[in-house]
C-alpha cells in the first residue's frame, strides 16, 4: 500500500507528504463538504449527526457502526484501506474505531482537515538532474491542501527566499538544519490568494525584505503599503554565494509581478506561468487594463533558453508534480501542453487579450482583504488570518480548474 500517510500508535495519521494515495475516503462535517473526489479515490461524504441518528444508539460509536453496516453495507471496500476525515480530526478518530469494529482496514486524519491545511512539505530539486551544480541548491516548500509554493537557493551558505508562506517555520527549521543564513526574502508580488511570509520572516532573520513598487499599492484601495521593503527593479541582481537572482518586470497579473532568473537556467514565475495554465489578469479589478501586458510580459518568458526549468508560485492539481512530488518544468515543455502558452503563440495580441477575457474565473471576495494584509493595511488575528486563507487559490485561468474538476486532481 502506498501512502501520503504515516501512521502512530493511536491510529491516527500524521501527513508525512504533499499526496493522497487512498482509494476510499469517509469525509464527515456538520454540514458535508462540497469537495470532489481525487482521481484515485472514492468519496463518501456524510454529515456526522445524519450518522448518529441513523444509528438510533445510546453510545456514539454504537451509532456509527450501526449505520455503517446498515446505509453503506456493499459499499464500502474490504480490500482496501479507508481514512476518514472530518474538520478536526475527533469524530473522524470515533467513525474509525466503528470502521475497524466491522473489520476494515481504517485510520483517521489527525488533526483532520485543519491540520492538513497548515502542512507544508519541503523537497530539494537537486536528485533527479534538476540542480547540477555542486554549490547551488534550491528547495521547494509547497503547501498542498492551497496549492501554494514557495522556494529557497542556498549557496555557500547563504540563501534568498522567493514567495515565503504564512507560516515561518519551514524556512526557519530548514536554514538551521542546512546551516543558511537567510539574507533576502522576496515577494514575486503582492499577493492576493495567501497572506505573504515575508515581512515576517525578514523581521525575524533580519533579513531585507523586497517587493516591485507597483504592488506595494493596494490596487482597489489606492492606499500605499504600511510595512517596510526595497524596491525591486527590472535586471536587478540578488547575489547570494557562488550565484545569483536577476529581477524581470513582468507586468499583468499585477502591476508589479517579477520572475527571478537564476543563471540562465531557472525561472521562478511566482504567478506568471504555472504547469498547466497562467495567471488570471483581474485580481486587481483592471483586467481590461492589465490582460495586454500580460501578454507581453508571457512573450517575454518565452523567449528564454528553452531548457529553463520553471518553479511556478502555485499548482492546480497534484498530479502536476514529479514522480518525486516537486512542481517543475522546463519551457520548452510548456510551451507544448501549457493551456494558455498554446493560445498565446497561437493568437494576436488582440486574440489572446480576448482568451483573457473569457477565461475569468470568479472573483474571490476575500482576496481585496489578502491584498490589504499583505500591503500592512489589515493585520487580522490568527484565526482571522486561517479563515481568511480558507479553500485553494484560484489564481489561474477557468480552464486549469475544468480540467481539475474533470477528475485529475
Amino acid at each position: 500500500m502506498r501512502s501520503g500517510l504515516r501512521q502512530n500508535c493511536s491510529n491516527g495519521w500524521n501527513i508525512a507528504t504533499g499526496s493522497l494515495s487512498w482509494m476510499c475516503a469517509i469525509a464527515m462535517s456538520s454540514r458535508g463538504f462540497g469537495s470532489k473526489a481525487a482521481a484515485r479515490c472514492r468519496l463518501f461524504n456524510i454529515p456526522y449527526f445524519e450518522m448518529l441518528e441513523l444509528g438510533d444508539k445510546d453510545d456514539m460509536v454504537d451509532s456509527i457502526v450501526a449505520c455503517l453496516d446498515s446505509g453503506l453495507a456493499g459499499q464500502l471496500p474490504s480490500d482496501l484501506p479507508i481514512l476518514t476525515v472530518c474538520a478536526k480530526g475527533g469524530t473522524a478518530a470515533l467513525v474509525g474505531q466503528g470502521l475497524r469494529r466491522l473489520g476494515y482496514t481504517s485510520a483517521n486524519l489527525q488533526g483532520g482537515m485543519k491540520a492538513w491545511g497548515d502542512y507544508y512539505a519541503t523537497r530539494a530539486l537537486v536528485a533527479g538532474g534538476l540542480v547540477e551544480s555542486p554549490d547551488l541548491a534550491i528547495y521547494q516548500v509547497s503547501r498542498p491542501a492551497r496549492g501554494c509554493l514557495s522556494c529557497m537557493v542556498a549557496s555557500a551558505g547563504r540563501a534568498i527566499v522567493i514567495d515565503p508562506l504564512r507560516h515561518l517555520h519551514p524556512y526557519l527549521d530548514l536554514a538551521c538544519r542546512a546551516g543558511l543564513t537567510i539574507e533576502a526574502v522576496m515577494d514575486t508580488h503582492g499577493h492576493a490568494d495567501h497572506i505573504s511570509g515575508g515581512p515576517a520572516l525578514a523581521a525575524k532573520t533580519g533579513a531585507a525584505y523586497y517587493l516591485h513598487p507597483h504592488d506595494a499599492i493596494h490596487p482597489i484601495d489606492m492606499l500605499p503599503a504600511a510595512i517596510p521593503y526595497e524596491f525591486i527593479r527590472d535586471g536587478q541582481v540578488f547575489p547570494f554565494g557562488r550565484h545569483a537572482l536577476k529581477a524581470l518586470h513582468i507586468p499583468g497579473h499585477t502591476l508589479g509581478m517579477v520572475a527571478f532568473q537564476l543563471d540562465e537556467g531557472y525561472l521562478f514565475t511566482g504567478d506568471s506561468i504555472f504547469i498547466r495554465s497562467i495567471a488570471r489578469p483581474d485580481l486587481g479589478g483592471r483586467a481590461e487594463s492589465w490582460a495586454p501586458l500580460h501578454g507581453r510580459s508571457l512573450r517575454r518568458l518565452l523567449g528564454l533558453p528553452v531548457g529553463t526549468i520553471v518553479l511556478p508560485g502555485h499548482f492546480i492539481s497534484l498530479d502536476e508534480a514529479d514522480e518525486m512530488g516537486r512542481f517543475a518544468a522546463s519551457l520548452d515543455d510548456l510551451k507544448r501542453r501549457n493551456d494558455g502558452l498554446v493560445a498565446l503563440q497561437q493568437e494576436s495580441e488582440e486574440g489572446f487579450v480576448r482568451y483573457l477575457m473569457e477565461s475569468l474565473p470568479r472573483f474571490i471576495p476575500e482576496y481585496v482583504d489578502i491584498k490589504r494584509v499583505n500591503a500592512g493595511l489589515l493585520a487580522p488575528a490568527e484565526e482571522d488570518a486561517a479563515t481568511l486563507e480558507l479553500g485553494k487559490n484560484v489564481c489561474a485561468l477557468s480552464q486549469a480548474y475544468a480540467v481539475s474538476v474533470g477528475g485529475t486532481q
